[in-house]
């Protein structure tokens, strides 16, 4: 009868030791949790603001300026009359996808190409 207890009591034990544990693995978790989100937060943030610095760099730049920075960058950029309106539409489309361009960058360099035709 007293092993009884004694087990009983070592039982008892080891379940408040496993809760003692689990509490200060839980505040620990709970900390790194919101020191994770505070910092994911901060990171989302200054990516949007930076994005929209971008945005506004792009708007005051002119069709000649965007297509001698982005063409440049991966080949020979043609001459601008060496193709038609119509070619350099296409061409456009074909570019945004290829440079990764905005639909602002893309309309800026293609009116800028077509109006040197």
């Amino acid at each position: 009868m007293i092993r009884k207890s004694l087990t009983e009591m070592k039982i008892i034990l080891e379940i408040r030791l496993f809760y003692l544990t689990f509490k200060k693995k839980y505040k620990k978790m709970k900390k790194i949790f919101v020191i994770f989100t505070a910092v994911v937060s901060a990171i989302g943030a200054t990516i949007l603001i930076n994005g929209c610095v971008a945005s506004k760099l792009v708007a005051k730049k002119t069709g000649s300026q965007l297509w001698g920075e982005n063409c440049i960058r991966c080949h020979n950029a043609p001459s601008p009359a060496d193709y038609s309106s119509a070619q350099w539409e296409t061409i456009g489309m074909h570019m945004k996808l290829r440079a990764n361009l905005t639909e602002d960058e893309t309309n800026k360099i293609v009116a800028f190409l077509k109006g040197t035709n």
